[in-house]
């Protein structure tokens, strides 16, 4: 049950007018003998605090092994995952489709200390030829064409495009020791984005559940055939 549902329109509102200026938002490791990780959030740019998507893949990138292995947040907005991962001994990439957010990127990891290969791409359009041990996807997933930079965020396309893409050309940077992880919400339309993976003989393992308000969100380990 969507508790807040209802009252969305008014919800909206006041993340439109807060998201306006910019914010900061921070994350403490597990370790917490570890630095708290803290990031600025200009306005246009995904807020990680706001969606729990993002708190809920920060926890459970906290609990990989990254050790010396190639990371590939795909549409990082500000980069906090990827910090995370540089901070945990990660060889990190962070790419996202807007300039607003690849600015944002680089200045947390300024401020952060971390070094992070930025890249901006309309998802592996502009990569170099990089075989990656994880990549971590925090997609949009809403039906609609995005119309400006900071839509891109949100919405697939009218025809799901952006995962049809993805899907064409995940297989180029991964290998059968690779780990692809994806997070969706019951809210989309799951079965739809599987079967576009499914297309491109990609294998979904559900690895992680939490339901947060009355929303499921769900991490798939995606996996090449």
């Amino acid at each position: 049950m969507h508790f807040f549902r209802p009252l969305a329109p008014i919800i909206n509102k006041i993340v439109k007018l807060y998201t306006s200026r910019e914010r900061k938002f921070s994350f403490q490791p597990t370790d917490h003998l570890s630095k708290k990780i803290i990031v600025k959030v200009k306005p246009g740019v995904f807020h990680p605090g706001l969606f729990m998507s993002t708190k809920i893949l920060l926890k459970f990138v906290d609990g990989l092994n990254l050790n010396q292995k190639t990371f590939l947040e795909l549409g990082a907005g500000t980069g906090i995952i990827s910090i995370l991962a540089a901070r945990n001994n990660a060889v990190v990439y962070a790419s996202d489709i807007s300039s607003l957010a690849v600015e944002n990127i680089r200045i947390n990891a300024d401020e952060n200390e971390v070094e992070i290969n930025v890249l901006k791409s309309d998802l592996f359009d502009d990569f170099p030829k990089i075989i990656f041990d994880y990549l971590v996807i925090n997609p949009p997933y809403y039906t609609k064409d995005p119309e400006t930079e900071e839509q891109f965020a949100w919405y697939c396309g009218k025809n799901f495009e952006f995962f049809r893409k993805l899907f064409v050309s995940l297989s180029e940077f991964i290998n059968q020791d690779s780990k692809v992880f994806m997070i969706l919400s019951e809210v989309c339309d799951i079965e739809k984005i599987k079967s576009i993976g499914e297309e491109n003989y990609f294998t979904w393992e559900l690895v992680y559940t939490k339901t947060v308000w009355g929303e499921k969100n769900f991490i798939y380990q995606v996996v090449k055939n």
